[in-house]
């Protein structure tokens, strides 16, 4: 569930994944087992089942765990302080930035809804994650 890309095959189903979210229409892949992923995955990896399934992404996610950067690497300088949180979707946990109020408000318990967002310093698309 990073979010790095390894191939363009990897950056395509990454790019399809957050347009789907985009568009209202988040997804995971998912086992017959009910480990979650998301896109790229062409296998379980806690498993190591290969029939893996689109499920809709739950639309709101708890925050379980965060951290505040002050001090961030050439990809997000434009952006500190940020808070990065991981937040548990059911079947599936997000990484993600917390955008849509400062990052000292982020908590755990908090309630997060998915979003598509673009980086201050890159201008890349994203996964962010904005309080309800």
């Amino acid at each position: 569930m990073s979010g790095g890309v390894g191939s363009d095959s990897d950056a395509g189903e990454y790019e399809r994944f957050l347009d789907a979210l985009a568009a209202g229409e988040g997804y995971y892949l998912a086992c017959s087992n009910g480990h979650g992923w998301l896109p790229p995955r062409l296998v379980c990896p806690r498993c190591g089942e290969r029939d893996l399934t689109e499920r809709p992404l739950p639309e709101e996610g708890t925050v379980e765990t965060y951290t505040i950067v002050s001090v961030a690497t050439p990809s997000f300088v434009d952006e500190v302080p940020y808070a990065t949180a991981i937040a548990d979707f059911r079947n599936v946990r997000l990484t993600g930035l917390v955008k849509g109020g400062p990052p000292d408000a982020v908590e755990v318990g908090m309630v997060v809804e998915p979003d598509v967002g673009r980086s201050e310093t890159t201008g890349e698309r994203r996964l962010d994650l904005r309080p309800v």
